[in-house]
C-alpha cells in the first residue's frame, strides 16, 4: 500500500483510540500509544515492520516542535519571579532522577555504561499534561500546586540539557574510550552542547528580525515552520542535538520578542495532527517480542525513576526551603512520563548500535505505559493528602 494510506490509518487510530480511552479518565497519549501498539507489527499487522522505518521524518518534525515550544516557555523575566526555589527544585530532582537510574542499572543491574547513562538522562523528563488535568479537575490550590506548575514547566529543559551531555558520553564510550583522549571526552559533549546552543540562537535571532517584516498569519506559519525545519536540519546534519537547537530557538524568540505571541501560537492548529502521529507512530515501534529480556530492567527503571524523583523533589523542597506539604508529596506528583521521553527514546535508538537502542525504546514506551495509568491517581492522592484539593 502507498505511505499516505498507512499515514492515514495510523492517524485515525490514533484519534479513535484517544476518544476511548478518554472514557476511562485515561490521557490521551495513552490512547495513542495503545493504538498504535494494535495495528504495529507486534499485534496486528496492519502497518508492516518494512514500513515503520520510513515514518521518521515524521517523529523528527514532531520533535522539533515539542522543543520549540518548550523553548518558549523559558523567558527570563518570568523565571526571575518564579525565584531560585523553584529552579533549585527543578534542577534536583531531575538530576536524582538521573543518578538513581543511572547508578541502579550500572551497580544492580551490570548493565552497559552508555545504556545505563542514556536511560537516566531520558529518566528526568516528566510529563505535565496528566498532572495538570488533575489540578484542574478538582481546583487543586495552595503551595504544592503553586511549586508543582512552575517546575513541570521547566523540567522538560532541563532533561533536554541533561541528555545532550549523556548523548555525546554516549557517542564516546561507543567509539570506545582507549580511541579517545581525555580531552575529547570533556571536550566533545561541550562542543556539541555549545554548537546546538549557538544555531539555536543564532535561527531565533534571524526568525525574530524577520517575524516582525511578514504580514498575515498565513505567511508567518511559512516563516516559523521552515526556521524550525531548517534548525532541525542543520542539527542533525552537524551532529548536534536537535532538540536543543530548536529549544533553543524558541528560547530565544520568546526572551527577543516577548510581547510577539503569535510566533508561537500561529502554529497551535498545525502541530495537533503531527503530535498524534508521532505518538502512535512510538506505539506501532513498540516492540512486544523484546520485552521478555528488558522486562526486569524495565521494571527497574519505573522504580528507580520513581525513587529518583521523590527524593530529588524532597531535597529540592528542603533546600528551597519549603512547606512540608510540598517536601513530602511534590514527588509523587512529578510522576508521569510521555511526549519529551518518548522523543528522547528515538533519539537514543538512533544514538546506541543494536539491541540497545531498541530496548531504550522499548523500556521508556513500556514505562509511559504505565506511568499515564497510575501517575493522574497518584497525583490525585499527593494533592489529597496536601489538603489542596477543594470540596464540592
Amino acid at each position: 500500500m502507498h505511505m499516505l494510506f498507512y499515514i492515514s490509518v495510523i492517524l485515525l487510530t490514533g484519534l479513535i483510540m484517544a476518544k476511548i480511552i478518554r472514557l476511562l479518565k485515561l490521557p490521551n497519549v495513552t490512547g495513542y500509544l495503545i493504538g498504535g501498539l494494535l495495528i504495529g507489527p507486534s499485534v496486528l499487522g496492519i502497518i508492516p515492520r518494512e514500513v515503520v522505518g520510513s515514518f521518521s521524518i515524521i517523529s523528527e518534525a514532531a520533535l522539533a516542535f515539542i522543543a520549540y515550544s518548550i523553548g518558549s516557555e523559558l523567558n527570563i523575566e518570568h523565571l526571575k519571579k518564579l525565584g531560585k526555589g523553584v529552579v533549585l527544585i527543578t534542577v534536583l530532582e531531575a538530576l536524582c532522577a538521573t543518578l538513581c537510574v543511572t547508578l541502579g542499572m550500572i551497580f544492580i543491574f551490570k548493565q552497559p555504561l552508555h545504556l545505563s547513562v542514556v536511560l537516566g538522562a531520558i529518566a528526568a523528563a516528566t510529563a505535565p499534561a496528566a498532572t495538570l488535568m488533575v489540578v484542574k479537575q478538582y481546583n487543586a490550590k495552595g503551595p504544592l500546586v503553586d511549586t508543582l506548575l512552575p517546575v513541570v514547566a521547566m523540567d522538560d529543559a532541563v532533561c533536554i540539557m541533561i541528555f545532550g551531555i549523556a548523548s555525546a558520553i554516549a557517542k564516546i564510550l561507543i567509539e570506545g574510550v582507549e580511541s579517545v583522549s581525555l580531552a575529547s571526552l570533556i571536550l566533545s559533549p561541550i562542543f556539541e552542547i555549545i554548537g546546538a546552543l549557538a544555531l539555536g540562537f543564532f535561527m531565533g535571532f534571524i526568525l525574530a528580525w524577520i517575524s516582525k517584516k511578514v504580514k498575515g498569519e498565513d505567511e508567518l506559519l511559512g516563516v516559523v515552520i521552515a526556521f524550525i525545519f531548517l534548525t532541525a536540519g542543520l542539527s542533525i546534519q552537524f551532529n548536534f542535538s536537535s532538540l536543543l537547537s530548536c529549544m533553543m530557538l524558541g528560547t530565544t524568540l520568546t526572551n527577543i520578542l516577548p510581547h510577539n505571541k503569535k510566533v508561537f501560537t500561529v502554529i497551535e492548529n498545525f502541530t495537533p495532527p503531527l503530535l498524534v502521529l508521532f505518538f502512535t507512530i512510538s506505539g506501532v515501534e513498540l516492540n512486544l517480542s523484546i520485552l521478555k529480556s528488558v522486562g526486569l530492567v524495565g521494571i527497574a527503571y519505573v522504580i528507580l525513576r520513581a525513587v529518583g524523583k521523590m527524593l530529588g523533589g524532597y531535597l529540592g523542597a528542603v533546600a528551597a526551603k519549603s512547606p512540608e506539604t510540598v517536601r513530602n508529596y511534590l514527588g509523587l506528583a512529578l510522576l508521569p512520563q510521555a511526549g519529551v521521553a518518548i522523543g528522547l527514546s528515538m533519539v537514543a535508538q538512533k544514538i546506541l548500535p543494536p539491541p540497545f537502542g531498541e530496548e531504550v525504546r522499548t523500556i521508556i514506551l513500556a514505562a509511559v505505559i504505565i506511568y499515564e495509568l497510575i501517575g493522574p491517581p497518584i497525583a490525585k492522592f499527593a494533592l489529597a493528602k496536601a489538603g489542596e484539593i477543594q470540596e464540592g
